[in-house]
């Protein structure tokens, strides 16, 4: 497999080699008398620098071709590319060197040197230097008078102050783009979240709840919202309100139904209301007929009418959607049910079988970003890999929840 550095050092050096020829090219049209041996010195340099990174020596390569450069307007785009390139290899203190190099030369225009600077302001923040890129972001977005270089520093200025934990800093931020960008909403409606979660620990409960409900407004589908929505009204008692809200939850995200169950049945218990809770599993059994689903029913009538009957239960769900977690806890049935009628010890073959599904079990992934692919036994609303707020979803069917 082609090493990634090493792929872009070429693309850069084709680059390089390009600006060369068209830089020699032009010469030649101005300037019959253009030096020849300054020609061949850059051809020279040029092929010792490919040199360099066919022998996999890419430092040397780079060293080459940035000597190779002087900076005027045909080669800014080759030293910024230069400056990226660094950066992706975790050396951003060369590239801070490359572009602060850049700025420093007062004949850019000033498309080009705003380009520089939100360069400059990514390597900062690869470098942890959040003071000074911050500084150089809010320099972008109140003097440039280019559209885009501002909707850039202010997602960069975002990304850093999200990074920060600086949630309603960033919401300050990104609030005026909401109705040009939607696709902003679902990391605002999180951070609304966060905030909410910070005045709950400061016993802030009113905030809170008014920080959840304009999370909503936000993103109709914030499932997060919900939950906690749920939880504050668990604590104040309000247990039927809690189960419209955790009700909603099969509406918005009928995935994320598994994650909303534990509450679900701490609000229909302290709400001493067990046919309440069996009638509203069957409700979401008809939705979606999840092993969670099957398994927290089969659980109710276990204590309810005694183990044969859960097994009847469970038995007769799986043939309909088989899982492993439903066959896990059939065993577990089985076994029990053994016990009871008086065995000294269960079916060996029954132990053999839940050996192997405990094995199974232990070693599944129950959530995964739908984004990126990151697996991750917890529930998180950030996926840690590509940084997406809600895209860590509970994997369902016959090995998920």
């Amino acid at each position: 497999m082609v090493d990634v550095a090493l792929l872009s050092v070429l693309l850069v050096a084709i680059a390089i080699g390009y600006g060369l020829g068209y830089r020699q090219a032009r010469r030649r049209r101005y300037s019959a008398q253009a030096p020849e041996a300054t020609s061949q010195a850059l051809s020279r340099d040029y092929f010792v620098g490919l040199n360099y990174l066919l022998n996999e020596q890419p430092d040397e390569a780079i060293n080459t071709f940035i000597n190779v450069l002087s900076v005027n307007s045909d080669t800014v785009d080759t030293h910024i590319a230069l400056g990226k390139l660094f950066r992706l290899r975790g050396e951003a203190d060369k590239a801070v060197n490359i572009h602060q190099n850049l700025l420093a030369r007062p004949a850019l225009s000033q498309y080009t040197n705003e380009q520089i600077q939100l360069e400059l302001a990514r390597d900062f923040m690869a470098l942890g230097v959040h003071d000074r890129a911050q500084r150089l972001l809010h320099t972008l977005i109140e003097s440039s008078s280019d559209d885009h270089h501002r909707y850039a520093a202010k997602q960069l200025l975002v990304d850093l102050l999200e990074r920060e934990k600086a949630w309603q800093q960033a919401l300050d931020v990104i609030q005026p783009l909401l109705k040009q960008h939607p696709k902003m909403r679902r990391p605002a409606a999180h951070w609304l979240c966060e905030l909410a979660i910070e005045e709950i620990n400061e016993a802030s409960r009113a905030l809170a709840k008014k920080h959840l409900k304009k999370a909503l407004q936000l993103d109709e589908k914030c499932v997060r919202a919900n939950l906690l929505l749920a939880e504050l009204e668990m604590d104040n008692g309000h247990y039927a309100r809690a189960i419209e809200r955790l009700d909603s939850i099969s509406r918005q995200e009928t995935v994320h139904i598994p994650t909303m169950l534990p509450a679900l049945k701490r609000a229909y218990l302290r709400n001493d209301d067990d046919a309440g809770y069996e009638a509203h599993l069957y409700r979401l059994l008809e939705q979606a007929p999840y092993t969670s689903i099957i398994i927290a029913l089969g659980q109710l009538v276990h204590h309810r009418d005694g183990v044969d009957k859960a097994i009847e239960l469970i038995g007769e769900r799986l043939r309909s959607a088989p899982s492993l977690g439903g066959l896990d806890y059939l065993i577990d049935l089985y076994i029990e049910s053994q016990r009871l009628s008086g065995k000294p010890s269960p079916d060996t073959r029954l132990l053999l079988l839940k050996h192997h599904t405990d094995a199974l079990l232990l070693n599944r992934t129950r959530h995964r970003c739908q984004r990126c692919g990151f697996a991750s036994d917890a529930l998180q609303w950030q996926c840690p890999s590509c940084r997406y707020w809600g895209t860590i979803k509970p994997i369902v069917g016959v090995e998920g929840e």
